[in-house]
């Protein structure tokens, strides 16, 4: 006997209750996580790097050994709690970008989302910061996640390109590395100086200045606004001035960060 079809309300009654546990599950992961990261931090910071053992760190978060080594694979992965959990987050911002967005663009704003990890808790980064100086195993797991935001950025802008096009002297896998690379770069140059100051000052200004440079430099040649044939691309906008006034026209999918920038440069010029 076949049996009666689910209805929407019913099904979906269903799976509430899982979907409100695995969130649950997942909130408990990162508390415990960051508990041990914390354990961690505060015995390096006592003991020091090399002294102190994974038993030690396990104990003084009050939990077994064993489930240490079910967050973590060593101590130094302890050190950075937090990179896999941003890692989808900045995959996740890539996701959602609007179609009119610049892709160099949304790059920038999906590696926000480490420098806003950093910036939760700017006392725990500036130590952490100065014990990874200071320790050679951990500037190779930092460099390692390091890596792992340039090949996620990497993949997303060749994304925009065609390699139907690729040919002498338009080289856009290179290109699409270059800029991955700069972005990511410019990130840490920013980051590394916050830190270097203990955690002060506006770094969202200090980002958003750095990444203007970086869209300067790569952002004409990457996929947004590729046009077919030999047409020439349109302008985003365009600044006409009129005695002590300044008429603006931008395309309606224009993005709003090139439109001001476009502005800008026109006040500057008068």
């Amino acid at each position: 006997m076949s049996q009666p079809a689910k209805s929407p309300r019913a099904t979906a009654a269903t799976d509430a209750p899982e979907t409100t546990a695995g969130t649950r599950a997942a909130a408990q992961r990162l508390k415990m996580r960051r508990e041990l990261a914390a354990a961690a931090m505060e015995l390096f910071a006592t003991k020091g790097y090399e002294a102190t053992t994974v038993d030690e760190i396990a104990g003084a978060a009050g939990v077994a050994r064993r489930t240490f080594f079910r967050h973590f694979r060593s101590k130094e992965e302890a050190i950075f709690p937090d990179h896999d959990d941003t890692l989808v987050r900045a995959e996740a911002v890539l996701n959602a970008a609007p179609a009119h967005e610049h892709p160099l663009d949304t790059v920038c704003r999906g590696i926000k989302e480490v420098m806003k990890m950093y910036a939760a808790k700017p006392a725990v980064s500036v130590a952490r910061y100065k014990l990874t100086r200071e320790v050679p195993t951990l500037r190779e797991a930092e460099i390692a996640s390091v890596a792992r935001y340039e090949r996620l950025f990497t993949r997303y802008l060749l994304g925009h390109f065609d390699e139907r096009d690729h040919h002498v002297g338009n080289d856009d896998p290179l290109l699409a590395e270059v800029a991955a690379s700069a972005v990511v770069t410019a990130h840490n140059h920013v980051l590394r100086r916050w830190l270097r100051a203990g955690g002060q000052g506006d770094v969202e200004a200090q980002l958003d200045r750095a990444f203007a440079i970086v869209r300067d430099t790569f952002g004409t040649g990457i996929g947004a606004g590729r046009t077919a044939g030999n047409e020439p691309e349109r302008p985003a906008a365009s600044v006409a001035a009129d005695g002590e006034v300044l008429v603006a026209v931008a395309r309606t999918d224009a993005p709003l960060e090139e439109v001001m920038r476009t502005i800008q440069q026109a006040l500057k010029d008068r």
